[in-house]
């Protein structure tokens, strides 16, 4: 029981951070949880136990006490555009979207990540498992023009980063979010966005949350960056052997 890693997830209170914590205290005879939040509240969200710290990814010297003594980070965290005040949906037209100050992807996705693989590094974290999202390759992505936050181009730097670190890592390019029982597709993995002309281009939250817990189990998940996408409900087989699933990932990035 004494030699459990430690793994931490940051974002822990973000909707699919919340699963990723849950289903490491779940998994309580394999890892020792953590989780790291922004606010009292998100604390409170997910139980607000001893094992919950707050801190600001944007200070690193916040979120040392999270990562000193840990085996490994999963990383969550992300810049979430609001909608700006104002919209009326009875007067047609899309909503507008912005980043709150000091919110904007460049301090949250691209900065705040630095710090939190920096700060791992020089704790000698052996293996990061970073969530970001599919779209990154193409400049002009809709995703970029939200509040003007070019959030890919700031998600990718800090891939890079990671991949360049040294450190064992993987990188999972998540397609679009589902809020949707997980355990009940076959998941499909790509690289380079190719997944994204297909009809596999969405995943559950909790496939995304169980993947980055396989992730920590298997050899076969480090020093690879992949898109990860699933085939519709009842189509085909439930993935459940996950060493295959990354044994066919090739890319380093």
């Amino acid at each position: 029981m004494a030699n459990l890693p430690t793994v931490l997830v940051t974002g822990a209170s973000g909707r699919t951070g919340q699963i990723v914590y849950k289903k490491l205290k779940e998994s309580s005879d394999k890892y020792v949880a953590r989780g790291l939040a922004r606010t009292p509240e998100g604390k409170e969200k997910i139980g607000g136990g001893d094992d919950v710290f707050i801190g600001d990814i944007r200070d690193v010297d916040s979120i040392n006490p999270a990562i000193q003594g840990i085996d490994a980070l999963v990383i969550l965290t992300s810049a979430v555009p609001k909608m700006k005040p104002g919209f009326d949906p009875t007067k047609g037209g899309r909503p507008e979207f912005i980043f709150e100050d000091g919110q904007y992807p460049e301090q949250v996705d691209w900065i705040g990540q630095k710090n939190q693989i920096d700060a791992a590094k020089a704790a000698g974290v052996k293996h990061i498992v970073l969530v970001g999202s599919m779209g990154g390759t193409n400049p002009d992505h809709p995703l970029n023009k939200l509040g003007n936050g070019n959030i890919l181009v700031w998600k990718r730097k800090a891939e890079q980063y990671l991949a360049d670190s040294g450190t064992p890592y993987t990188i999972i390019r998540a397609g679009g979010l589902l809020d949707k029982e997980g355990g009940a597709r076959e998941l499909v993995v790509g690289k380079d966005d190719e997944l994204l002309q297909t009809e596999t281009k969405t995943v559950p939250r909790a496939d995304v949350a169980e993947v980055c817990i396989q992730a920590l189990l298997f050899e076969e998940a480090k020093f690879k960056a992949f898109d990860l996408g699933s085939k519709p409900e009842g189509t085909s087989s439930p993935t459940k052997d996950f060493k295959a699933l990354f044994s066919q990932v090739t890319s380093r990035f």
